[in-house]
């Protein structure tokens, strides 16, 4: 597909320990970490939208049935207040 140029000689090191200490090829330690990484970003974002809609429950708990944002009722024809 593409390729990947790292210009980071600490970070190539490190993948390349990492990959013999995991006897595979750097693209293998590459693709598990950003796999990893990409699970645990998904998983974070689902956390968040779990925690936003159970915020969305709760208030829509204190709003009373009936209750419109129409506002009419407090303005005359013109777009007066009342």
């Amino acid at each position: 597909m593409g390729q990947l140029n790292i210009k980071d000689d600490e970070i190539i090191a490190k993948l390349r320990h990492l990959a013999e200490r995991r006897s595979t090829s750097v693209t293998d330690v590459l693709r598990q970490i950003v796999e990893q990484a990409s699970a645990q970003e998904e998983a974070r974002v689902a956390e968040r939208l779990a925690a936003i809609r159970e915020i969305t429950r709760e208030s829509a708990k204190l709003v009373p049935w009936g209750t419109s944002s129409d506002h009419s009722d407090l303005y005359d024809e013109n777009g007066l207040p009342k």
